[in-house]
């Protein structure tokens, strides 16, 4: 642009100098304050019309409001009278007394000294069965509900006591050892007998040998017998062991000591060598 222009020139014309006109942005910028004062007209103009609606619904509405008034009366509440309290009931005449009944005394005899006894008059029993008994004599009507006592049945129970020597396969208490003590006896007299049946070929595995015995009165054992027997001397090896093992708890019957049977089993491991 020359010099002697820019002085009275636009902006934008300086801006724009030399530069595509017709692409919009200058046409945009020239023409922003009209589309501004446009936009602000339009926005007074839709302000105005909205006050002005505004406006003319008040002055459609009624002026005045009617309001309806409501007297109140309030009314005097009468008290109630108190009324006297009526009397209350006389109470109901009492029962005449029940009749007596005809008693005779009789009072249970009890242990005394001599001295100390009373002669009193004793009625005979033939008196007392239709008269209630009591601790005193009282004359009266016959009591119909008495129930006449039957004469008590003695029964005599003769209990037969049993023989000493019965031998019990079960009992109250049963027959006992100490545990530990019987424990150490077995593990230490059957393994010579395992090591022979090791020896001798059996199979490795365990073998259980059942073995009953007789615990008498003073806890000694007797009768010793195998119920199973595996073989190669492990049954006969049992009973062997069993027959000098330590005394036992005999078993109790009825409050005393009696004669017992007892199984043990007894469990032999042959391990493989």
């Amino acid at each position: 642009m020359e010099p002697n222009k820019i002085l009275s020139a636009d902006i934008l014309d300086i801006v724009f100098e030399d530069r595509n006109k017709e692409y919009g942005a200058y046409e945009l910028r020239k023409k922003y304050n009209r589309r501004m004062w446009t936009a602000l007209g339009v926005t007074f103009g839709l302000f105005i019309l909205i006050a002005g609606g505004a406006l003319l619904a008040n002055e459609l509405q009624p002026s005045e409001t009617e309001f309806k008034q409501t007297e109140v009366v309030l009314e005097e509440i009468k008290q109630e009278e108190e009324k006297p309290l009526e009397p209350p009931p006389p109470p109901p005449p009492k029962p005449p007394d029940p009749p007596k009944i005809e008693m005779a005394k009789f009072t249970p005899p009890v242990i005394k000294k001599d001295e100390e006894v009373k002669q009193e008059e004793i009625p005979p029993v033939e008196e007392l069965a239709d008269k209630k008994i009591d601790i005193i004599s009282q004359e009266g009507i016959k009591d119909l509900n008495i129930a006449v006592p039957e004469p008590e049945k003695q029964v005599i129970v003769i209990k037969e006591e049993e023989p000493e020597d019965k031998i019990f396969e079960k009992v109250e208490i049963e027959a006992s050892v100490d545990p530990k003590q019987w424990r150490r006896h077995l593990e230490s007299q059957l393994q010579r007998y395992i090591e022979d049946a090791a020896s001798s070929g059996m199979t490795p595995g365990q073998y259980t040998v059942q073995v009953r015995f007789l615990v008498e009165r003073d806890g000694s054992i007797a009768d010793v017998k195998a119920l199973t027997d595996p073989g190669y001397g492990l049954a006969g090896g049992a009973v062997a062991v069993l027959k000098k093992g330590p005394k036992w708890n005999p078993g109790e019957q009825n409050g005393r000591k009696v004669r017992s049977y007892h199984t043990q089993p007894i469990t032999f491991v042959i391990a493989e060598e």
